[in-house]
Order: structure tokens, then C-alpha cells, then sequence
């Protein structure tokens, strides 16, 4: 029997309000789409706790021997800088701006975004998509939208109507609105005067002579609204109905919103059974915003180069701490706070090593089945990782137990310590050691600085000045360093 039939997973659905078990629409296997990064700047660590939230979802269906295809995209159009119809695209923005053109400024932040996400050890996903290599395919959406009564072109622009889809559908189910109310509370706007209804959204832009992004279309030269780009490559990728939707609490309205009444009116039937929501990162007790100093970046946090932090942390104990808190809770980072976390994730990680080290006896006085059934249900439990963690600090109290004599474990029951241990902090929880992490990029350092060293005695030997030469390779012998002349160049061993 696979691990997941054998484990009831719970998960709280945003669409219903509540906790339900986990039903997969073909057994074993789960379609999972996550809303990715908008690529105009450097992510933020707000960002980054959503995206790590979702991979270490990914990793636990993963663990428990589901097929995963998790697609999260990459937004490189179509996203305005007021995040709905009006404004300017936040790309096209960043590089008129900066004087570039608008691909090199979504090569530079994709790089970015990679990049810290990479050392936060989150897996890629299966699938990576971009909203300007389907535009072809939104235009298409686009006309089936139209031709089933649910949109309409004004001036050269395509709108959704709300209003229509209402009449058949309820536009608010995932966030809880009412179309009455939002009616109620909505004013009139200048600019908005081609929309039918204030609620309507776009589908498709018009683009000014200025816009620089634009691609030809039945309606003339435009971009696509940014909902659209996710309902296109989600039912690309996964198929018209898929398992889990996936983003962060700000996406529910309206972004999520407008994804499920797209793919009601292109389909005929909800996309998606489950939608999921992590929640926000506040700094000190305020929301994170870059427009107050109230911010900082992951690599400010790794490189200690910021004014909130004593001293620089780890990307893994920083992936710790975020574990802590319920992906579903507003988790806030402090000075205080991560500190605390660190102090915790470094006694893991000596527990860690102990387990190797313990010697197994002829009966256990320990339960560690009972252990291990506690931690599978912390993330049964909507993937409660604060009471996963707590049951690993449990295990490290029986660790040391075991160690000083105090309590005893047979050689079946140590394995079966040891082994749900390690999967849960490395393969569910995602996390490494600091320190040998450290060691592998100070290993990394020494190599680039001895490559510099090297070549600078090739040049002095070349350049017969013997003296340099020999007292370079003295010196790095009176260091520890031994170098290795040979046929194939000069080598150095650490001694």
C-alpha cells in the first residue's frame, strides 16, 4: 500500500472554509499550479515564505509517494502596476526606467528569483511557464470567453462582464463577496468609462504607443490582463480541472477570483477542487514596504548587510523559522525571534549527528513508533509544521537519553529513528546544515582565491623572478596549503 493511502491528508480548502481530506482526481497522482513572481525587482522575503510554503507542500505529497506536476509560472507581462486594469506594466515600467529593453529586465530578476530560491534549497518545478511564451494561447481563451457571452471588445481592449457571469455563477465564491455589495461599494473612476460594469476586467489591453510590450491580436495591438496568463497555463499543463491552486493571501481577490470565473466561462465547470493560501511575512510587527524602509532582502539577511538583524543568518535557519509558524498564520520577523530559531535549528542539527553515533540495545524503552505516528499526523493535520517540529525537538530529548545512558533502543526501532528524522528535516521540511552549507561555500572561496594565488606564481616563474615564485609556495606550506606541480598544471592540497 503507497504511503499515501495509508496517510489521511487533510488540507484546508480556501474555496469551502474548511479542512477536507485530500482526493486526488486520478489516485496517485496531483496536478499543483502556484502563482510565481512577477520578475520587475528583487523578490522579497514576503515572496519567498509563500514560495517556500509551497515547496515544502511539494515535497510532503512527494514524500508520501504521490506523482507531483507542479507548474508555478513566471509573470514577464501583462501585470500593471496598480495590479488590476489601469497603470503602467510593471516591467515596461522598470526598464524605461533603467534604460533597458524589457527581456533584460525579466533576465535579470528570473536569475534573481532562482537564484535565492536555490538557496533557500527549494525544488524547481516540474514546469516553469512564461506569460509572453503563451500568448497565442490567451488569445484563443479570449475567444472562446466571447463567443460563450462572457466578455466583450471595446476600443480595441477585451473585458470580462461580471455582471453576465453573475446572473449563471457566483463571482466572489472563493473570496466570500457578494456582487451586490461590491456593487454598492464601488465609484466611479475616470478612465474606466469603456467597461460596461466597474467590476469587469480585462482579458486584453489596448496598448498606448508608448507601451512597449505588445503583440498583434483580432483586436488590434495589446497584452493580456494578468489573471488570464495562470488560467491559460494552468489548464495547459494540468487539464481544465486540476487538484491545487496555490498562491499567496493577497492573490485570493481579486487574481484568484478572476481565475475561476475564466475558467467557468471557457470550460463550463470550476478549475480547481482545492485552492490554497499562505499568509503574509510582517517585520517588527508592520507590514513589510519598501516605500517606509519597513523591508529587507533575503540577501541582506544572509550577508548581515541590514539594519534590523545583529548579525547575518543562514538561508536554512531562515527556512526554519518560517517553518515555526502554520503557512495559514502571519508570521513576524525580528531580530529576537530569528535568534530564538536559530538556537533551535542548531540543536537539530547536533541530534542529527548523535543518532548516528547511538549504540542500539536489546529492547527499547522508548516509543518511537508512537513518535513517528504523532509527526506523520502534525502534517496530516493541513501540513502543521510547528507540531512537526515540535515532535522533532521530542526526539532530540530521546536522543540524548538514549546517549547518557538514561533510556535504551533496539537496532529496528533506531533505524526507524533515524530515518523519519532525516526525512522529515532534510526531504519534508527542506532544511540543511548551516554549517556544512558553510563549509561547502568557504571551500568554494578557497578555490577561486588559490586559483588567483597560482596564477600569479605561473606568472612570476614564467617571468623567471624565482624568489616570488619559491616564497609564494613556502609561504602557503608555512599555512598548511601544499602546492602540486605536475604536466597538467599546479594543483594545492589543505594539509
Amino acid at each position: 500500500m503507497a504511503s499515501y493511502e495509508q496517510n489521511k491528508l487533510q488540507l484546508y480548502n480556501s474555496l469551502t472554509g474548511k479542512k477536507e481530506v485530500f482526493k486526488t482526481i486520478n489516485p496517485g497522482s496531483v496536478g499543483m499550479y502556484v502563482c510565481g513572481p512577477t520578475v520587475y525587482s528583487n523578490v522579497h522575503l514576503g515572496n519567498c515564505r509563500t514560495f517556500i510554503s509551497f515547496d515544502m507542500i511539494y515535497r510532503y505529497l512527494r514524500h508520501l509517494g504521490y506523482k507531483v506536476r507542479y507548474v508555478r509560472n513566471i509573470t514577464d507581462a501583462g501585470h500593471l502596476t496598480d495590479d488590476a486594469d489601469q497603470g503602467e506594466d510593471k516591467i515596461s515600467k522598470k526598464a524605461r526606467l533603467e534604460q533597458l529593453e524589457p527581456m533584460e529586465v525579466v533576465q535579470r530578476y528570473t536569475i534573481d528569483f532562482h537564484n535565492v530560491m536555490n538557496k533557500f534549497n527549494s525544488l524547481p518545478p516540474s514546469i516553469e511557464p512564461t506569460a509572453t511564451g503563451h500568448i497565442v494561447e490567451q488569445i484563443e481563451i479570449i475567444k472562446t470567453i466571447i463567443d460563450k457571452g462572457f466578455a466583450y471588445e471595446k476600443d480595441g481592449s477585451v473585458y470580462f462582464d461580471v455582471i453576465k457571469y453573475n446572473k449563471q455563477h457566483h463571482y466572489g465564491i472563493l473570496s466570500g463577496r457578494n456582487i451586490d455589495d461590491m456593487i454598492a461599494n464601488t465609484r466611479e473612476l475616470e478612465g474606466q468609462t469603456e467597461k460596461e460594469n466597474a467590476q469587469d476586467f480585462a482579458l486584453w489591453k489596448k496598448a498606448s504607443p508608448a507601451h512597449i510590450m505588445r503583440w498583434p491580436s483580432p483586436w488590434g495591438d495589446g497584452f493580456p490582463g494578468w489573471h488570464l496568463e495562470c488560467t491559460v497555463m494552468s489548464s495547459k499543463y494540468l487539464g481544465e480541472t486540476f487538484d491545487l491552486h496555490g498562491g499567496g493571501m493577497d492573490l485570493k481577490f481579486p487574481h484568484h477570483e478572476c481565475e475561476i470565473a475564466q475558467g467557468q466561462a471557457a470550460h463550463g465547470h470550476s478549475p480547481v477542487n482545492y485552492w490554497m493560501h499562505a499568509n503574509m511575512l510582517t517585520l517588527n510587527g508592520k507590514k513589510m514596504s519598501k516605500s517606509t524602509g519597513n523591508s529587507i532582502l533575503p540577501e541582506e539577511l544572509f550577508s548581515g548587510d541590514n539594519d534590523f538583524m545583529q548579525k547575518s543568518f543562514a538561508p536554512s535557519v531562515v527556512r526554519f523559522f518560517m517553518m515555526q509558524a502554520h503557512y495559514r498564520s502571519v508570521l513576524d520577523f525580528s531580530n529576537d525571534a530569528i535568534l530564538a530559531a536559530e538556537k533551535g535549528f542548531n540543536r537539530l542539527v547536533e541530534a542529527l549527528k548523535i543518532v548516528k553515533t547511538l549504540q542500539s540495545g536489546a529492547s527499547s524503552t522508548v516509543d518511537v513508533h508512537a513518535w513517528q505516528k504523532r509527526a506523520y499526523a502534525a502534517m496530516n493535520d493541513d501540513f502543521n509544521t510547528p507540531i512537526l517540529i515540535a515532535e522533532l525537538f521530542e526526539a532530540t530529548k530521546l536522543i540524548h537519553a538514549i546517549a547518557e545512558g538514561k533510556q535504551t533502543i533496539t537496532e529496528a526501532d533506531l533505524s526507524i529513528l533515524t530515518t523519519t528524522m532525516e526525512a522529515f528535516f532534510y526531504d519534508v521540511l527542506g532544511l540543511q546544515d548551516a554549517s556544512a552549507a558553510a563549509g561547502e561555500a568557504a571551500s568554494n572561496h578557497l578555490d577561486g582565491a588559490m586559483k588567483l594565488v597560482i596564477d600569479l606564481r605561473a606568472t612570476a616563474r614564467a617571468n623567471r623572478d624565482f624568489a616570488t615564485s619559491d616564497k609564494i609556495r613556502d609561504d602557503l606550506a608555512a599555512a598548511g596549503i601544499q602546492l602540486n606541480d605536475g604536466p597538467d598544471g599546479t594543483s594545492f592540497t589543505v594539509q
